[in-house]
């Protein structure tokens, strides 16, 4: 079902309002007026929204009114926004420094009478608009809420048919090889099972919990679906009913645990929490005190890394999807009857199309299969094929649904910051940095806090979807991360987006009007775009063809409101000077549109600009002007840039990407960038060294090098007071470069007190790390891989007091990395002290001689050591994963 994100959307627009009033907008009278009852207006309609979201399902006049003020509220928000727009373009100034006019932010607009009276009567209209909603809406009785969460009450059981469960035998024994080591500490150890909505966690929780090893290791087990509501009194009278069957509903929280401390004195217990969605620390702790018994074991199922985090020190066991063919077994079992599949071999290879939609996903396998019981018909099994799963009609536990469960887990702005990522094709890689450039275009995130950048806020976002499995496969680069959404994850993004985004291809037939995002499939030749289509704010065209001539001039036509246009490796030839139009435009995103030659020679209110592998002639002077600009990826093949970083020129720059450059070094001017955070040169093959006026950024945190070969970082202090410098570096990451020998010394040993990672990877010429690695105090993380010379680790490693991560891989100079002399005495552990008994005897190899990939973490109870062992004198590899107890090394 379509969601309206209206909660959300009202909160944006109130916060525009807001931060008009604080900049002092000088307004005719009546605009003012009307602008403070479109906000009272809009504010008493917030108040009563969640109710009519839950309402709605129940009422189809008030879904229709719902979608109607959706739109309203949407042209609220144009209007705000082109209000802002024109008023900072008012305000151009001649700086005399440069000779060119550019857009300055004054602490006072003045608008000019005729705007403001065009502005005044567009707010008059929309507060005319939403009179009539308001007054239409007292006859739905709403009230006001104060969450916005959609309760579910689930419940399951603890038995299973074991041989009803079908490839997950090795996270059986897995998770039972988990309970069955000896416990550690004095908290009772918890085993977390994680992962997203329908990958079989329950089952496998119901799976180990009825084996009969279990059951003789466990005398007493307890099973309890706990589910959205973790309250201690309920979860305290389930547990006394596992136990003893006598009633205990009147009993007080101080006598039920009295009771069940009595009850499980002196037992030996399993218990199961079933389906846990609790984020309260406090909650948790209050029940595992009483539960507390080393010898006792609790296994935890839950959709969310930070509740496993909350609830276990000991990492989780993250579920993966089932392997193909075992898939195939679960949809015969639930599309077929007994032995009916060999009567039709026409639908074996259909049903295997169909399967591989599932990704692994158990319950999206049992869904589609149970939709095809008894149906023998190839058309119909071939409409499944085709058909996406989001849009095929399920019952409530099937797996559209139980994903939704997450979803309306999900704070308002989450839940719209994911339906946009639908907007890009299934198993997209998606990088952090330009997902969250995308995001700010549209004003999808909070106001950042006192401390914050509005990207710091855009990380906390990508961290939440990641710590609830919405995301996947993420992956570490230094300055930003990738990721995948799971396919399925893909299909509730599109469900619940449908009426505000819609991915158009070969095959479409129509488009919503209210649709206000446009994605073109690949496989779309775009020619045209709907003439009634008049309020879209983001076109995709990835990799798309276009008919130049009519679909950039049809798109900046029809479509004043584009916030955002993605045209990456498009065959775009020429973009026209008519884009300087869409006032509203934030974000372009031109990355490898290598026919490009030229670009326009004016722009608006840009944030994020993408021209990394355009082969531009020349640089429009218009670019100077682009003070608002936060993001900026580009290729640069003479010196033509460097005149436009000069004073008071991209002063607002906090990211930029150098791509492909054929230079040797930095253009001149660097040190005007005086709002920097991030600096990535990347494959810069020419590329020499950092330029001195690097030592200007005191605001750079992350310096990001990658594959550029010839590249020299020594940057010993010119002057002698250089040497006092201190610099604001948070991450130092470099890969791919042969040539790199040494370690930028002025620029780290200046950030001693803030740089928390370095990660180096396929440095061939680095020997030798230096000995002020020490000095580096606030360093959390050290990773090295790829550095064949590297021959050893510095002395002094046990300064690094707060190293928490040391990883190194395939370093081939691995039996001197581990010499005596280099050994970490990090208060922790002595990781590489091992013995035979330790590790077993079919992998028990020389770890000196073998490839070692290790991770430590410093000053915990526990600790997980992980070898991949492999012999050189063959291929084969083994795994060995020990858990030793650090506190002896304390």
């Amino acid at each position: 079902m379509a969601e309206s994100f209206l909660f959300n959307i009202a909160e944006r627009v109130l916060e525009k309002i807001a931060s008009l009033a604080i900049e002092e907008v000088s307004l005719a009278f009546n605009v003012k007026r009307d602008l403070k009852k479109l906000q009272e207006t809009m504010t008493g309609i917030k108040a009563v929204l969640l109710d009519a979201e839950l309402q709605q399902h129940q009422n189809e006049a008030l879904k229709l009114s719902i979608w109607k003020l959706r739109d309203i509220f949407y042209d609220a928000e144009d209007v705000l926004d082109e209000f802002e727009c024109d008023a900072l373009q008012k305000e151009v100034v001649e700086r005399p420094s440069t000779g060119i006019k550019v857009r300055c932010l004054a602490s006072c607009f003045i608008i000019p009478p005729a705007f403001s009276s065009k502005t005044g009567h567009k707010i008059k209209e929309i507060n005319e608009r939403l009179d009539k909603i308001a007054t239409d809406w007292n006859r739905f009785n709403l009230r006001q809420q104060v969450d916005n969460r959609r309760v579910f009450h689930r419940e399951t059981h603890s038995f299973v048919n074991s041989s009803d469960v079908i490839g997950r035998d090795e996270d059986k024994e897995n998770i039972i090889s988990l309970l069955m080591k000896p416990s550690e500490g004095g908290n009772i150890p918890v085993i977390s099972i994680v992962g997203i909505g329908g990958l079989g966690k329950t089952t496998l929780a119901q799976f180990v919990y009825n084996d009969e090893l279990i059951s003789r290791h466990f005398p007493l087990r307890i099973w309890v679906c706990v589910s959205e509501e973790f309250d201690l009194t309920r979860l305290l009278k389930e547990i006394v009913h596992s136990i003893d069957t006598e009633r205990c509903d009147a009993l007080t929280l101080n006598a039920l645990q009295t009771r069940l401390r009595n009850l499980l004195k002196d037992k030996k217990f399993l218990l199961v929490l079933d389906d846990v969605w609790n984020e309260d620390r406090v909650k948790w702790i209050a029940l595992r005190d009483l539960l507390n018994s080393s010898q006792n074991k609790i296994i935890v199922t839950t959709r969310s890394l930070k509740v496993a985090s909350i609830m276990s020190s000991i990492p989780p066991y993250e579920l993966k999807g089932l392997p193909h063919k075992d898939c195939l077994n679960l949809f015969a079992k639930w599309a077929f009857g007994d032995g009916d599949e060999r009567r039709y071999p026409n639908l074996k290879r259909i049903e295997g199309e169909i399967v591989e939609k599932c990704k692994g996903v158990p319950l999206a396998v049992r869904t589609l299969g149970s939709l095809l019981f008894q149906k023998t018909d190839e058309r119909e099994w071939i409409s499944i094929r085709d058909n996406e799963i989001w849009r095929l009609e399920q019952s409530e536990n099937d797996i559209i649904p139980v994903l939704k469960l997450s979803y309306y887990h999900l704070p308002s702005h989450l839940q719209r910051c994911l339906a946009y990522l639908s907007l890009y094709k299934k198993d997209n890689i998606y990088a952090s940095n330009d997902v969250i450039q995308f995001w700010m275009s549209h004003r999808l995130l909070e106001s950042p806090k006192q401390t914050e950048e509005w990207e710091d806020v855009g990380i906390r976002y990508v961290s939440e979807l990641w710590s609830r499995c919405f995301i996947q496969e993420v992956e570490d680069h230094g300055c930003y991360l990738t990721f995948k959404m799971h396919d399925l994850i893909h299909d509730l993004a599109l469900d619940v987006s449908q009426k505000e985004c819609k991915i158009v291809y070969h095959q479409t037939n129509s488009i919503d009007e209210r649709v206000r995002h446009l994605s073109f499939s690949a496989d779309y030749p775009v020619k045209s775009v709907p003439q009634y289509l008049k309020k879209v704010r983001t076109i995709v065209g990835a990799g798309t063809s276009f008919d130049e001539s009519n679909f950039i001039n049809l798109c900046i036509s029809n479509f004043k409101y584009l916030r955002a246009l993605d045209l990456r490796y498009s065959s775009l030839e020429v973009l026209p000077d008519s884009i300087a139009t869409l006032k509203l435009l934030r974000y372009l995103n031109l990355h490898q549109c290598d026919r490009l030659r030229e670009l326009p020679s004016s722009f608006y209110k840009l944030q994020s600009l993408n021209i990394g592998g355009v082969d531009l002639m020349q640089f429009p002077n218009s670019m100077q002007s682009l003070i608002t600009l936060k993001y900026l990826e580009i290729t640069i093949h003479g010196d033509h840039f460097r005149q436009l970083i000069q004073p008071g020129c991209l002063s607002s720059l906090q990211y930029l990407c150098l791509y492909e450059c054929k230079l040797e070094n930095l253009f001149e001017g660097m040190q005007y960038l005086t709002s920097l955070r991030t600096l990535y040169v990347n494959r810069c093959y020419r590329f020499v060294s950092l330029p001195q006026n690097l030592t200007f950024l005191t605001k750079l945190e992350h310096l990001q090098i990658y594959n550029c070969h010839n590249i020299d970082l020594r940057t010993e202090p010119a002057e002698e007071e250089d040497q006092d410098l201190h610099f604001n570096l948070k991450t130092f990451s470099i890969s791919l470069s042969e040539g790199f020998g040494e370690l930028p010394r002025l620029l780290l040993e200046g950030s001693a007190s803030t740089l928390q990672s370095i990660r180096l990877d396929y440095c061939c010429a680095l020997y030798l790390l230096p000995e002020w690695l020490q000095n580096l105090t606030s360093l959390q993380k050290l990773e090295i891989s790829r550095c064949s010379g590297l021959s050893s680790l510095p002395e002094g490693m046990d300064r690094l007091t707060a190293l928490r991560q040391l990883k190194i891989k395939d370093c081939s100079s691995r039996s001197h990395v581990m010499d005596e002399s280099a050994k970490l005495s990090l208060q922790a552990v002595e990781p590489f002290t091992l013995s035979a008994s330790e590790i077993s005897s079919e992998s028990c190899i020389d770890v000196m001689d073998c490839e070692l990939f290790f991770f430590v973490c410093f000053r915990v109870q526990s600790l997980v050591l992980k070898l991949w062992i492999m012999s050189e004198s063959c291929f084969d590899v083994s795994f060995v994963a020990l858990w030793i107890d650090c506190s002896t090394y304390l």
